[in-house]
């Protein structure tokens, strides 16, 4: 893996984890069969080292995960843009692992996760519709295997 460029940037593993949780939306990026990359933005939740999103029951990043389960996770926020110093503040992660399909109890908890993360209070209802519905959705497993963060915040103009 390669060692990241601009050191003075670079957040502690445990930084890296909180900005994972904060977020809400990601970029999966996968690799077809003609090594054209596809990347898409999806709704998560982290936890023990692992990104869970859920996804419909075919399409091109689950035909990628088919033919190549090495996968991309990033995660971007905080930005703004600062004119006058030609800088941008921001706070990034960068993932790699492996994509995996989940099913049966694995698949329910991490849809419970999903619910619990981007709904709160109304975890109820969405196990209802879960139960309901959750036969027409996949759920993909990220198993972390290196990844990195960084935080850009220029010092103030004096």
């Amino acid at each position: 893996m390669r060692e990241m460029r601009r050191k003075d940037k670079e957040i502690s593993p445990e930084e890296t984890q909180e900005l994972l949780r904060k977020h809400e939306v990601g970029i999966f990026t996968t690799v077809d069969q003609e090594g054209q990359p596809y990347g898409v933005p999806v709704n998560y939740v982290y936890t023990d080292s692992k990104i869970y999103f859920h996804c419909a029951k075919e399409g091109h990043k689950l035909d990628n995960i088919r033919d190549n389960n090495k996968a991309c996770f990033t995660v971007y926020g905080g930005n703004e843009i600062i004119p006058h110093r030609f800088t941008t503040t921001f706070e990034s992660v960068v993932a790699f692992g492996r994509a995996v399909v989940v099913e049966d109890d694995e698949k329910l908890e991490a849809l419970r996760l999903i619910i619990e993360r981007l709904s709160p209070g109304f975890e109820e209802e969405g196990m209802t519709y879960i139960n309901k519905s959750g036969g027409a959705t996949q759920v993909v497993r990220l198993d972390i295997q290196h990844m990195t963060g960084k935080r850009a915040i220029p010092p103030k103009r004096a």
